[in-house]
């Protein structure tokens, strides 16, 4: 679970409610014209739906999922796992990382092993995963798009929500305090509109965007880690090269420990 974004919004939120308490309004007020929150919603969805495509769209449930969850990878293991193949194909050959590519859970690291064992040849290796991570980053834009788009949306259709109030307002010229109430109600749905796009649209909009350019930058160390894995490099070699994708924080020595230092004093001989 993904508790920055639980967090975000449930902070969020109850900053604009605990403002609108000492401004001398109630939590009630933010929902007196359910109408504009309906008209918000209902209007940014289906001005997305036009932007983006029927196809990219029914994957709102997944993509709204994936802000809340974290990403399972972990490229510290992943180096470990790595390391222990260069080590073992140097020892036993490369194909002798068959059977043992047949336990790896990721399907992109696993296609690239099998690859490897497969004898094909390193520019090919590169250029198959490489369209891959390219494709991957590609339908991540789209998703993200979904939201950032629903985010451009939102004011606009709040707008429009406050005009409409407005003129059910001038229709009560002549009744002060109802007049008060309407125009108060309409200037509600500008309120909502900024909502929707500030804490929510465009916020798991980026955050999508990170998620993606996180699972990205993992699956780049993925190839190098293959590559370097094919070419029969020293596994220590092919642990510090892996290791420069991480924060010197998250790089562990070789006996599974975080280092303690950003640097590495080890001398590495090939």
């Amino acid at each position: 679970m993904d508790l920055s974004t639980l967090l975000g919004l449930v902070i969020g939120f109850g900053t604009v409610v605990v403002v609108l308490i000492l401004d001398g309004g109630h939590f009630g007020d933010l929902f007196s014209v359910p109408q504009s929150i309906f008209l918000i919603f209902s209007g940014s969805m289906s001005a997305t739906a036009i932007s983006v495509g029927t196809k990219v769209f029914k994957t709102l449930p997944k993509l709204l999922t994936a802000t809340f969850f974290q990403h399972k990878s972990d490229p510290s293991e992943a180096i470990e796992l790595l390391t222990r193949m260069a080590d073992k194909a140097r020892r036993e050959g490369l194909l002798a990382l068959e059977e043992e590519s047949k336990k790896i859970k990721d399907p992109f690291l696993q296609k690239g092993i099998m690859l490897v064992v497969d004898g094909v040849d390193p520019a090919q290796v590169r250029s198959i995963l490489e369209i891959n991570i390219e494709n991957l980053e590609e339908r991540h834009k789209k998703g993200a798009a979904l939201f950032i788009n629903a985010g451009g949306f939102s004011p606009t259709f709040g707008i429009i929500g406050t005009v409409m109030g407005l003129m059910h307002a001038l229709k009560l010229l002549d009744d002060p305090k109802k007049l008060a109430e309407a125009i108060a109600g309409a200037f509600l749905a500008t309120l909502w509109g900024l909502l929707w796009a500030n804490l929510i649209f465009l916020p798991l909009g980026n955050k999508l965007k990170a998620k993606s350019q996180e699972e990205v930058h993992y699956r780049y160390l993925l190839t190098e880690g293959i590559l370097a894995l094919q070419a029969g490099e020293n596994p220590r070699i092919v642990r510090e090269k892996l290791n420069a994708f991480l924060a010197p924080k998250e790089i562990k020595s070789e006996d599974g420990k975080k280092k303690s230092t950003t640097a590495s004093t080890e001398k590495v001989k090939a």
